[in-house]
């Protein structure tokens, strides 16, 4: 047989799948449908790395095993092409970030097209699309006419540098600063009119729904703990010598007795109204400070910090005057904004006594240093005292309502999803304004609403996006007055919310319209997704927002299923051979492009699915691509030995427990253990030195998931099969094969191996000493001994102890 030319085998199946369009997903209802999902990565300038290889491969892998087992599969790719990383290489380089951002999408599409994935490529779409983002202006309309969709004043992550506001997941902490992620430009707080989009309105179904889907547990937890549910109790106290009130939020009311200071967020509205003359220096300074730091930093922040405004409260149930602080640990938008402080039992609060000198009044029996926070006696505690905290907790809870100053209720850190942008690159509003002020929604017929082309698009210098200086784009007509379209721009999760909705309804004319029956009818067909792989760092963001938009889907019965993702799985990181974390700026980072022309896309495939379970973490290594290839090698050399029309017959167990593994390792994604199954089944065929085509038929459906271009090669010019292995029928296992005729045993000699024997299972034990005497090797080495006995393990050793 010629040698195994990875080169020219690889270029010519990925031809031939691409140019016949073998994995376009049918119009077919006869079949189960299976929906299987990669995150669309960013199509940055560097080009794909070998950690997407890693998740890429894992999916395709999943969709041809479905497709071989009579799914009608769906296995699209896109981009998610709008965002704050084109816009900047625009503003350094002075390109159009446009061109720029589809001349890295073609540069994607190859890399992924070389590495052989199975995609329906008539399903391609990018962000940036306008038939697309036609539609994502289309659901911000509708977000609008529901209510969900407003105009806030909020306060927001500033950057000056970059000119816009940033997410938080777009921000870093050093030395204890805001920087933006991009550029370590300064970060602030600073309030800003911004669209709104109203997710708390849908926070108890976020958390309730999470027990619908199949996702890692740690996952789940992360969304919990985003949207941070407490139920607890609202509790009123006047300013002292005012007429102001402010409201708390507390998980203990029936620690009210207890309550020794109060702390207000820095942000708080009613600070500047009550702030005492002597303390206004320190209480503003101190505001400006926190504006530099994230909310992740204040509250995970040890050392809690704060500064007394001078004003004092009243307390509800002792009419005692309580010192009102603010402090940063202490976060606007969490519950009101304000905290009772019961520093014996809480131990933040006591910290924070401590360090200023507070006072410490303890109203549960605890008999500990420090802040008991667990179950007890209350005293000292008025109309509490006796009780225990559940009782206390109901009974002070009627009392509060009684008098009108409490009320129970649940709040949640989960924050509306500010949902402006001030930068160019991405999808504009379909909005307008009036010489009033008035909002007027672009029509649906005049979407989508394009981005004007500016030569330069630097920020405006006036907080707004480099938008408002496309003065013939900026002003309209409407109708007959002047109108001002809206220059911010939605966010890049925008895009993203809803792209696994719209590989469904792409087609050769663009979208079918979301609202229309066609559309009900094919999306009911394909959802939910089956199987959605990515990596970590969209555990909160993407897919809480993403789950936002398919519950408000819901709601207007566009989709029939509460959840977009049934499965999701997190692919490991594949680190730097050093162990660190892959980058260009450590100059560690693998582009698989080097590896096509070295090694082969198959060999990539095969090492990166061998490297350990697909959700750990592994580090890069060549010598491991190397041993891939030499496997492969060794599977084309595998087709040198006899072929025969009959099957071995010696193959068929470890065959049929190679089907069964394989199956099952598929369906759980342990591919590492399938490849390893399927070693040990080529291992056996190089022993015997002869294959039936049949068995070696089955062998290769099972491997070509993982390595579809030397399979499809043997498939149909070896093995003389023109029928494709992706059309395939996946085999299935006889269980009457998997019980083992045949065992080996291993001989001894004064408990050193001698030899081995193939033999039948549990055969006597007098023929097994008998075969294990006759040994070649064995007689060598007890002649002119005398044998003083002969040990048999049944079906495992013979050990022959001599003198």
């Amino acid at each position: 047989m010629q040698n195994y030319d990875f080169r020219e085998i690889e270029d010519k199946w990925q031809e031939h799948w691409l140019n016949l369009k073998l994995f376009k997903t049918k119009n077919d209802r006869f079949h189960p449908k299976y929906y299987v999902l990669d995150m669309f990565p960013y199509p940055s300038a560097s080009g794909l790395h070998v950690g997407h290889i890693e998740g890429y491969t894992a999916t395709d892998i999943v969709s041809r095993f479905k497709r071989m087992q009579g799914y009608n599969v769906l296995h699209p790719m896109g981009w998610d092409a709008f965002g704050l990383p084109s816009e900047q290489y625009a503003l350094a380089t002075g390109k159009d970030p446009k061109s720029f951002t589809y001349q890295n999408i073609k540069n994607f599409k190859r890399q992924i097209i070389e590495m052989g994935k199975g995609v329906d490529w008539d399903k391609e779409l990018a962000t940036t699309d306008p038939e697309y983002f036609k539609w994502t202006q289309w659901i911000f309309k509708r977000l609008y006419e529901k209510g969900l969709a407003v105009l806030k004043d909020v306060e927001v992550n500033w950057c000056e540098g970059l000119g816009t506001v940033l997410a938080n997941d777009e921000i870093e902490i050093i030395d204890g600063q805001m920087v933006s992620e991009r550029g370590h430009y300064p970060v602030i707080k600073k309030p800003m009119r911004q669209w709104v989009l109203k997710i708390t309105e849908y926070a108890d179904r976020l958390l309730d729904d999470l027990d619908l889907v199949d996702w890692p547990e740690n996952l789940k937890e992360m969304q919990r703990n985003w949207i941070g549910k407490s139920s607890g109790t609202v509790i009123t106290f006047e300013v002292s010598g005012t007429n102001h009130t402010f409201e708390v939020f507390t998980t203990r009311p029936d620690t009210i007795y207890g309550v020794t200071y109060l702390v207000l967020a820095p942000e708080h509205p009613l600070v500047e109204e009550i702030i005492n003359e002597d303390e206004r220096k320190d209480v503003l300074k101190y505001i400006e400070q926190t504006k530099m730091k994230s909310d992740l930093d204040r509250i995970s922040d040890k050392s809690k910090t704060g500064v007394f405004t001078g004003a004092f409260a009243r307390h509800p149930m002792t009419n005692q005057l309580i010192p009102i602080w603010i402090g940063d640990y202490v976060l606007p938008n969490y519950g009101k904004g304000a905290v009772m402080a019961v520093p014996a039992h809480d131990e933040r609060d006591y910290e924070f006594a401590m360090q200023y000198g507070l006072n410490i009044i303890e109203v549960i029996k605890g008999g500990t240093d420090g802040a008991f926070t667990g179950d007890g006696i209350h005293h000292h505690s008025g109309i509490l005292d006796g009780l225990y905290n559940l009782d206390a907790i109901k009974k002070i809870n009627e009392h509060l309502e009684k008098r009108n100053i409490g009320y129970t209720h649940h709040t949640y850190k989960l924050r509306d999803w500010v949902f402006s942008r001030q930068r160019y690159w991405g999808e504009p509003f379909p909005v307008i304004y009036d010489e009033e002020g008035n909002i007027h929604l672009v029509p649906d017929d005049e979407l989508p609403l394009e981005l004007p082309y500016l030569e330069y698009i630097k920020p405006s210098g006036t907080g707004e996006s480099p938008l408002a200086n496309a003065h013939d784009w900026l002003y309209v007509d409407l109708n007959g007055k002047k109108g001002r379209r809206d220059t911010n721009t939605m966010p890049q999760l925008a895009g993203s919310s809803w792209y696994y909705i719209a590989y469904i309804l792409k087609n050769n004319l663009g979208y079918i319209p979301f609202d229309s029956n066609e559309a009900k009818t094919i999306l009911d067909q394909f959802l939910p997704v089956d199987l959605y792989v990515g990596g970590t760092e969209h555990a909160v963001g993407h897919l809480l927002y993403t789950r936002f938009w398919h519950k408000f889907f819901y709601d207007l019965g566009f989709v029939s299923t509460k959840e977009p993702f049934m499965k999701l799985v997190n692919q490991g990181m594949i680190l730097g051979e050093d162990h660190s974390k892959m980058s260009k700026s450590k100059g560690n980072s693998v582009s698989p492009d080097e590896f096509y022309d070295t090694h082969g896309a198959d060999a990539l495939r095969l090492f990166e699915m061998f490297m350990g379970p697909l959700e750990a973490e592994k580090p890069w290594s060549n010598d491991g691509l190397d041993g891939a290839k030499r496997f492969l090698d060794r599977v084309w050399r595998m087709f040198d030995f006899e072929i025969t029309k009959d099957d071995v017959t010696s193959l068929d167990t470890i065959l049929h427990q190679t089907i069964k593994k394989v199956t099952e390792d598929y369906e759980k994604l342990a591919f590492n253990t399938a490849i390893a199954q399927m070693m040990i089944f080529v291992n056996e065929v190089y022993k015997v030195k002869s294959i039936g085509s049949k068995q070696a038929r089955t062998f290769i459906k099972l491997l070509n998931p993982i390595v579809p271009h030397i399979t499809e090669e043997i498939n149909q010019t070896i093995l003389n099969h023109h029928e494709e292995l992706i059309y395939s029928e996946w085999p299935t296992y006889d269980p009457i094969h998997l019980i083992e005729t045949e065992v080996e045993i291993v001989i001894q000699v004064n408990g050193k191996l001698r030899g081995r024997l193939k033999m039948l299972k549990d055969l006597p034990e007098v023929d097994v000493k008998t075969e294990a005497l006759k040994h070649e090797n064995v007689v060598k080495h007890i002649e002119g001994l005398n044998v003083v006995k002969v040990i048999v393990i049944p079906n495992k050793i013979v050990n022959i102890v001599v003198k």
